[in-house]
């Protein structure tokens, strides 16, 4: 079992609809794809007349921003996405975090947030359903917050949803894909892997900062679920191994 977490950016190459297909048809049809599209949602809610607003990595979200990210995510990117990966030939079918309560998630202790949910359940059975019906899912990263009955629904972050998935389903690997060939050192190499240690240095010391910083906090919540192996990585490390950075939770070399 493999979950694939792709960014916005990455979305926009043409590559990603082979690549994805190539690695579906070696998992024999075991594959997830999480997505982001938070450049989407930015650029609506400033054409709405609002702003993106960010705090470690993690959007901001009050309640009109609810409904832009509704309206992008689980609307125009999630559809935009299954479409074209159908075209490709891979069954496919979308889904949000909403959808049979997908992802049930609580909202964060820190207010400063607003609605910004941490994942605590990922309903792996009607995941499991999907992939015995030959389908690969697509799946939005907004949640279902069953501690509130209005709206009831909750931004998560994408990696976050991500990694609550594969640890849900017991994946074996989960691939952290954006449009970076992985975590970048200050010398502009990209660190073969990381240790809990060495994040932890490397976030102190603000070489690793905001989205980065939140994709290696999610890569030690999967790790720490029981999902094996972890790497942030270009679109090409979806079939190339070696490619980008390895997250363990061992002391390993870093460059």
């Amino acid at each position: 079992m493999r979950v694939i977490k792709v960014g916005g950016r990455a979305q926009g190459d043409r590559k990603l609809m082979r690549l994805v297909k190539e690695a579906f048809i070696r998992s024999s049809g075991r594959i997830c794809i999480v997505h982001g599209g938070g450049d989407e949602v930015s650029s609506l809610q400033t054409q709405l007349g609002g702003n993106a607003r960010f705090a470690e990595g993690r959007r901001i979200t009050g309640p009109d921003d609810l409904r832009i990210l509704r309206m992008v995510l689980s609307g125009l990117v999630n559809k935009r996405l299954v479409n074209a990966f159908l075209r490709e030939g891979i069954p496919t079918i979308g889904l949000s975090g909403e959808d049979g309560a997908l992802i049930r998630a609580r909202r964060t202790s820190d207010e400063s947030l607003g609605a910004v949910g941490v994942p605590e359940e990922v309903n792996a059975k009607l995941l499991e359903m999907i992939f015995s019906s030959h389908y690969m899912p697509v799946i939005s990263p907004v949640g279902y917050d069953q501690s509130n009955a209005d709206p009831g629904v909750l931004n998560i972050n994408g990696d976050d949803a991500a990694a609550a998935i594969a640890a849900g389903v017991k994946a074996k690997d989960l691939l952290f894909v954006s449009d970076v060939s992985g975590v970048i050192a200050d010398d502009g190499e990209t660190f073969s892997s990381l240790d809990s240690g060495e994040i932890t240095r490397l976030t102190k010391t603000g070489t690793v900062r905001g989205g980065m910083a939140a994709k290696l906090d999610a890569a030690q919540t999967a790790l720490a679920g029981g999902v094996t192996t972890v790497r942030i990585c270009d679109m090409e490390g979806i079939m190339d191994e070696t490619r980008g950075t390895k997250i363990t939770n061992s002391v390993s070399e870093t460059k």
